[in-house]
């Protein structure tokens, strides 16, 4: 397993503390992904406190996430009114993850309703337990059918998910340690596939920052509360306005993200210079429409769009590696 370090997110040439990114993810509950050197930071990252906002005035959603932990045999009054938060280690099976069984139980995915499911080292997982996560994040709901019975269980949870580069896990290292051949990140990254990466609204790239840049960035954990503040204020914005969260926003509701003619125009030209599924396309608008959120605008503009078609552009890349059709 390679040593993993600290890092940031940058942009251009400007690092930035990576709580910036963790608001926007929290508020909107996207998929989000990490890649890089510095995938530990990332791992610390998806456990704060942010992304794991508590369920303040929705008891409602609290009593399903004890309904469904109860079912499973897991409920522990010490977790009421808390987002529930599940990292299962990459050898657990597709039924542990989806839930079945002879008596079918609830997976992971539903363990994690209204919460976070973190899969860490997501290449070394199995690709057909992977690919069973394709519907649950589009529906909300996965359908377990078997000889005897079926059942339905809610799985409304936001990925996360942490990756190294390359199997050594010094890919793109300023100090050159890696030493594997394209070809053989190529294949390392292929083992995600297409149709599951075009799911995925936002990918990080988490290179090594040097100690003086972390120094002069880091953010003290007393900011905690505060960032959690604004993502519960921009979440209760969103219900306010459109009755859920905007990454659970259909297709024929997109027009509540209230997004300007330069907005749009930004958007649909680089849906054909980046080959963005219909899918990306409306996940993209759906970031843009947080992104406004948190910045405190009525209306989806152009820098907005913008900005979230940079987090995109590292899913574009990671699908050009794969090799296959992502619009599936």
């Amino acid at each position: 397993m390679a040593r993993k370090k600290n890092g940031g997110k940058k942009v251009g040439a400007t690092y930035l503390s990576p709580g910036v990114y963790v608001e926007e993810v929290s508020s909107g509950s996207k998929p989000i992904e990490g890649v890089g050197t510095a995938v530990a930071a990332f791992v610390g990252l998806a456990e704060r406190r942010p992304v794991r906002a508590a369920v303040t005035a929705l008891v409602a959603l609290s009593v399903v996430a004890a309904a469904i932990a109860s079912l499973a045999g897991r409920f522990s009054s010490d977790r009421w009114r808390v987002r529930p938060f599940r990292a299962p280690h990459h050898t657990a099976s597709g039924i542990a993850i989806v839930g079945g069984g002879s008596h079918a139980r609830p997976g992971e995915i539903s363990l994690a309703h209204h919460g976070v499911l973190f899969l860490d080292e997501l290449p070394e997982w199995d690709r057909r337990v992977l690919e069973v996560l394709r519907e649950p994040l589009e529906s909300g709901v996965i359908n377990i059918s078997r000889a005897a019975r079926q059942s339905t269980f809610p799985a409304q949870f936001q990925l996360v998910a942490a990756m190294n580069p390359c199997p050594c896990g010094w890919y793109g290292h300023p100090g050159g340690r890696c030493r594997c051949g394209p070809d053989f990140v190529r294949r390392y990254r292929s083992r995600i596939s297409g149709p599951l990466l075009d799911r995925i609204d936002l990918a990080i790239d988490v290179p090594a920052v040097p100690a003086s840049v972390l120094e002069a960035t880091a953010t003290p954990a007393a900011e905690s509360p505060a960032a959690q503040a604004r993502v519960v204020a921009v979440r209760e914005r969103q219900v306010t306005r459109q009755g859920k969260c905007n990454a659970r926003l259909s297709a024929g509701e997109l027009a509540l993200c209230d997004a300007t003619p330069g907005a749009m125009q930004t958007l649909t030209r680089a849906m054909s210079r980046m080959q963005l599924s219909a899918r990306a396309f409306h996940r993209v608008l759906k970031v843009a429409r947080t992104i406004a959120d948190l910045a405190g605008d009525a209306r989806v503009e152009a820098p907005h769009a913008a900005e979230a078609l940079a987090y995109r552009r590292a899913v574009v890349e990671r699908e050009s590696a794969c090799g296959e059709p992502a619009g599936r």
